[in-house]
């Protein structure tokens, strides 16, 4: 008996020996997930990373062209505070969300596929988390278009540890090179190789890990959303001029040209506020009824007492004439409806049907749309 127990005292031991080492591991796991090395992608857990940090579990070295790289604030893996920020959709299709330089390509896509395909694991781990097959990664990436963010911009980042991908939320800084599809999305991270998703956005406080940048304001943050529809170029500015450049998909800035039809905006408008995609609409000319002066449908706003809106039924006075001309079928049968005349009673300013007077330019207008 005593032997007896002494194995089930000895196998408890064990038994809670790795347990406690398994929960060491998890926790230096989730410390690491915290910063972005492994684990899933934690909505209100975002690593900061500024344009030139490689950050935690990188694919490669840096294929990204030289930038300058502005000084961090803040210590770093500081604790900026939890804070309520504001996460603004944008679509990847908006002119001037991405910028470059004119036949210059912000990546080396040659090296990063070379990177990529050199190392059997890393090439298996960064096709899962692309959502393609390894073969496939330099055509893949041969596909997409090195640009700069000009906003920071939250992604689902991935690091590669233990032979794997690990998803982590991350806010890139502006001026972070990125390799971007047909829909305008961000997938792969230049300064580290690493594939990139669409963020997870969760609502209220955030914690903020990493390092601060110059100018970062959680509530100037970007979420790309993938175009309607593929296109064939980007609309991007140039960083030396601030001018507008049409960079083909899947081209490194050989192709680069004047967009034949620009922008109606500058390549510096905001593209935040009031609204990321109202920069990119140009003004309806047709956004106005072409009826007649605003003033003129005042008058019959007040029918009277003493006639009858049976024809018109509870329509908003203020609306008759987009009523009359979206569908004069309904008014042409029966005109004199509209201004009942009663051989009875006397027509005039002093009559029952006084209120007539002002509806005399209703009248001729009308002729209008009937002649018309």
């Amino acid at each position: 008996m005593r032997s007896q127990g002494r194995f089930r005292r000895t196998a408890l031991a064990a038994l809670s020996a790795g347990v406690l080492l398994a929960v060491a591991g998890c926790g230096e796991d989730s410390d690491r997930t915290a910063k972005g090395t492994t684990g899933t992608a934690e909505a209100k857990d975002v690593l900061l990373q500024p344009l030139a940090s490689p950050g935690p579990g990188p694919f490669t070295a840096s294929t990204a062209r030289a930038a300058a790289t502005p000084s961090p604030t803040g210590s770093p893996d500081g604790e900026p505070g939890s804070a309520t920020r504001t996460v603004h959709p944008v679509s990847g299709a908006v002119p001037g969300l991405y910028g470059g330089t004119r036949s210059v390509a912000a990546c080396d896509v040659e090296r990063q596929t070379t990177l990529l395909t050199d190392d059997q694991g890393k090439a298996n781990a960064f096709a899962e988390a692309a959502g393609i097959e390894a073969v496939q990664i330099p055509g893949y990436l041969k596909s997409l278009t090195p640009v700069v963010l000009r906003a920071d911009a939250q992604v689902t980042n991935h690091g590669y540890s233990a032979g794997s991908a690990t998803a982590f939320q991350a806010v890139l800084q502006a001026g972070t090179a990125v390799l971007v599809d047909s829909r305008g999305m961000p997938r792969v991270r230049c300064a580290c190789g690493n594939p990139l998703g669409p963020p997870v956005v969760a609502e209220g406080k955030v914690a903020h890990r990493g390092e601060r940048w110059p100018g970062y304001d959680p509530a100037r943050i970007v979420a790309v959303e993938p175009g309607v529809k593929a296109a064939t170029s980007l609309i991007i500015v140039n960083a030396d001029d601030n001018t507008w450049i049409e960079r083909a998909m899947g081209d490194s800035g050989g192709r680069d040209r004047d967009p034949d039809d620009p922008p109606p905006f500058e390549p510096d408008a905001d593209l935040l506020f009031p609204s990321p995609g109202r920069p990119s609409e140009p003004p309806a000319p047709d956004s106005t009824p072409s009826g007649p002066a605003p003033s003129e449908p005042e008058a019959p706003t007040d029918p009277g007492p003493g006639e009858s809106s049976d024809d018109f039924g509870d329509m908003p006075p203020e609306e008759p004439w987009e009523y009359e001309e979206g569908d004069p079928e309904e008014v042409v049968p029966e005109p004199t409806q509209v201004f009942p005349a009663d051989p009875e009673e006397p027509a005039g300013p002093d009559g029952p049907d006084g209120p007539a007077q002002p509806d005399a330019p209703m009248e001729a207008d009308l002729g209008d749309v009937f002649a018309g």
